[in-house]
């Protein structure tokens, strides 16, 4: 389990990193790690990088924390957790130093990022939307590491309102009429609305007209022992069957008011029932109930023909769900490496415009008679520079023939490439998703098992090669 937050930094990004690098705190440096520049020189990076954008915010830096729970996890697996968020987070686009601190009772993460990308030179937006991608990357990095989650407000407590509702048991009612009152919103004709009431997971009798009918009708929640009466006395009058198909005509009426001359009538809404999920009805509340299990029964029908109508043939379903399944593992292995070499190449195209916007000073200096004074007014692009070179030579990149456009060509082409392959995996896996629940209903509906399953596979090849 782990909990992040994060602050701007407006001034002293020097003061910031030197603070979260303390040997003390670090186990003498050995839980310190960077991408895009190093800890000495964090600085001078961050303000290269400042430099090329053309937006105004103060914001020089981000200061993340992503603190463990106290015996959860080594130093040295916390450490790699934090370097995978930056990571992931800022997806190999802003230079970054990651350190573990190990001096206080839990273990934590600091990461201190630029504010302004290496790559497009634009700022971090820091808001609600990106500290929750924050928060959903760094459970995403627990799970995979075995840790624990915790649920957002799975431990806050009621008020005394709530908890004085709840004694006195109207709450349940006031949610069944806001439930009612939706319905009747969403409802077309008295039916539909009561099948959206059963939809909603209310158990309803009484709802008929007639001189048969029951002079009420009744809901009941599925953990709720007792039905509640639709009446004046029970729920309110606006909440009587007859007050409820009342309240669908007049608003019926209204919108006929408001029709323009000759009005196009529009199609009736066809669901579709493949969408969902087969109703399990070994359930105590349906052998409980004969009228919920004859509704259910009724709705998995509806189902199952559904999914059997769409696919043709379970055979052909199942080869469907293979070949979409093969799309998303080929698309999702080709967009890990890809993001692998754009990873690597904004890297290298950081590096490859930071040696040529600070070459000048580098020329400059070695023409200069006086190399001291020179080098006191330009430390920072001189070793910017000499940074910037040193890790162009380690990536093996002749500086003679070096290309910062044709290598932002090169990044910008792979970037294209990422977010197709993005486009086509979420896809794939949507369909999959959508084939296997289809596949689920037909398998529960005719309550087939793995065995009955592996015999029609071997009939159905069987009649293909006769």
């Amino acid at each position: 389990m782990a909990y992040t937050k994060i602050h701007a930094i407006t001034a002293t990004v020097n003061k910031a990193v030197d603070y979260i690098c303390n040997p003390a705190k670090t186990d003498e440096g050995i839980l310190i790690s960077s991408y895009g520049c190093s800890p000495e020189t964090a600085a001078y990076d961050f303000k290269f990088a400042l430099s090329k954008t053309s937006q105004a915010d103060p914001n020089k830096a981000y200061h993340l924390i992503q603190s463990f729970l106290p015996g959860e996890v080594s130093y040295k697996e916390a450490h790699q957790i934090g370097v995978e968020l930056a990571d992931k987070l800022l997806e190999g686009k802003y230079s970054y130093v990651v350190t573990t601190h190990i001096d206080k009772g839990h273990v934590h993460n600091h990461i201190i990022f630029c504010a302004a990308d290496n790559v497009n030179h634009e700022k971090y937006h820091d808001c609600k939307k990106t500290y929750y991608n924050i928060r959903s990357l760094s459970d995403d990095l627990c799970r995979e590491h075995e840790l624990s989650i915790i649920t957002p407000g799975e431990k806050r407590g009621k008020t005394y309102k709530e908890w004085q509702v709840n004694k006195n048991g109207s709450a349940w009612k006031e949610q069944l009429k806001a439930d009612i009152d939706e319905a009747i919103k969403s409802a077309a004709t008295y039916e539909d609305c009561i099948e959206l009431i059963r939809a909603k997971g209310y158990e309803v009798k009484g709802e008929d007209f007639g001189e048969k009918a029951h002079k009420f009708i009744s809901f009941r929640p599925l953990d709720r022992e007792r039905f509640v009466r639709g009446s004046a006395k029970s729920l309110g009058a606006e909440y009587t069957k007859e007050r409820i198909k009342e309240r669908i005509e007049e608003k019926a009426l209204v919108k006929d008011k408001k029709r323009v001359p000759f009005p196009v009538r529009k199609k009736p809404v066809v669901k579709d029932y493949s969408k969902k999920n087969i109703i399990d009805t070994t359930e105590d509340k349906f052998t409980q109930s004969p009228g919920l299990k004859h509704w259910a029964d009724i709705q998995n029908l509806k189902i199952a023909a559904a999914s059997y109508s769409q696919a043709g043939s379970i055979a052909e379903l199942e080869k469907q769900i293979s070949a979409k399944s093969a799309l998303a593992k080929t698309a999702r292995e080709s967009l890990v490496e890809t993001e692998r070499q754009l990873k690597d190449l904004g890297q290298v195209l950081k590096y490859a415009e930071q040696y040529k916007a600070n070459h000048i000073y580098h020329v400059r200096y070695k023409k200069s008679k006086d190399k001291d004074a020179y080098l006191r007014r330009h430390e920072t692009e001189l070793i910017l520079h000499d940074g910037a070179e040193n890790m162009l030579k380690r990536f093996g990149i002749d500086l003679k023939t070096l290309d910062a456009e044709k290598l932002r060509s090169d990044y910008n082409a792979l970037y294209a490439k990422k977010q197709a392959l993005q486009k086509t995996y979420k896809s794939a896996e949507k369909e999959t998703a959508d084939l296997n629940r289809k596949l689920d209903n037909l398998n529960q509906y005719l309550d087939r098992n793995p065995e009955q399953q592996t015999a029609d596979n071997k009939l159905d090849k069987n009649t293909q090669s006769l």
